[in-house]
């Protein structure tokens, strides 16, 4: 019983691993891929991401280009290992016992210590683990310990559960203490302050879309860090807000592909360097046929080593542009 308490990708993992111990699944067969591991077991795209990225972590599958994920040659969970996931399931809590007296499962944790600060942080772990995708109350009071129905006395819905979690992470951004003094310093620290959360909650880049903004106050008080920068210098109260959204949704377009590089991992079985090694034929091609004189003028530039994509990199050179580029604006 306790096993139900594990989160659901070390269980499904478990059942992988034995059917690999058992020769279910011999050397060189191809595992389930993600999507099919979201059908047999129900789970979202996310968490058989996660199922897999465990599983070739240690040694028990590989990916292989053109085919996919397969169990890997010599693959046999190590005694140590075995002994390691059966301990974490024998840790795992025990379910809520059934009470009968009052016909609903009595909750571990008493309601006068459930609050909706605890219920926000679980769902920020899941998200940060699994994604969006995997969020839901019942998991949530799974993972409390508490009654299905116990989270709803305090969130009403998914939708303002969402909600919460987004204000909570957005209260962690850091600003300096005392403002730089000029508008440049103060729209990098904010805009570097906003991509570090992003980086480290990647889901909430699906969160806040431009059109329809929500109210949460620790979104305004990033756009008042932002403004604050470029209040007083001319500008138009429209051209201000403007610009405060260019450098918001730059920042989240940046940070929407931290989650799809994951999702891609598991939806193809392969690394990105693995996925780049299996286009290499087909960008060849394209180089050789002398179409794009440029474009393989570029890529031929580079070493043995190649061009390594680093979104990281790829944020500090857009924002440095986009800066310089509002330099002829503001300063004008």
């Amino acid at each position: 019983m306790a096993e139900k308490n594990v989160p659901p990708y070390l269980r499904i993992a478990a059942e992988l691993r034995r059917r690999i111990a058992d020769g279910e699944l011999a050397p060189g067969d191809r595992v389930p891929s993600t999507r099919q591991i979201a059908r047999e077991w129900d789970v979202a795209l996310a968490t058989a991401t996660k199922v897999l990225t465990t599983l070739r972590q240690e040694g028990l599958v590989c990916a292989q280009p053109r085919v996919g994920t397969v169990v890997a040659t010599g693959a046999e969970p190590s005694g140590a290992y075995a002994a390691s996931a059966a301990g974490r399931l024998a840790a795992a809590p025990s379910p809520p016992a059934p009470d009968r007296a009052r016909g609903r499962a009595s909750e571990r944790t008493p309601d006068g210590e459930l609050t909706r600060e605890r219920i926000v942080r679980a769902a920020i772990e899941i998200a940060d683990a699994e994604g969006l995708a995997a969020l839901s109350m019942r998991g949530i009071a799974a993972r409390l310990g508490v009654a299905a129905m116990s989270p709803y006395r305090y969130v009403k819905s998914k939708e303002d559960l969402v909600f919460f979690m987004a204000d909570t992470v957005l209260a962690q951004a850091s600003y300096p203490c005392d403002p730089p003094p000029g508008w440049r310093e103060r729209l990098e620290a904010g805009a570097r302050a906003l991509w570090t959360l992003h980086r480290a909650h990647p889901w909430l880049a699906h969160v806040t879309p431009l059109t329809r903004p929500l109210a949460l106050p620790h979104l305004i008080g990033y756009s008042e860090w932002m403004l604050g920068a470029l209040d007083g210098h001319g500008l138009a109260p429209a051209t201000m807000l403007n610009l405060n959204i260019l450098l918001y949704s730059y920042v989240q377009g940046t940070a929407v592909h931290l989650e799809r590089e994951a999702q891609a991992v598991g939806t193809t079985g392969m690394s990105d360097e693995q996925w780049m090694d299996s286009q290499a034929a087909a960008f060849d091609a394209l180089v050789a046929s002398g179409a794009y004189p440029v474009f393989a003028k570029v890529t031929g530039s580079f070493d043995d080593a190649g061009y390594d994509l680093c979104l990281d990199e790829v944020f500090e050179l857009g924002l440095t542009a986009i800066l310089d580029g509002l330099t002829a604006l503001i300063e004008r």
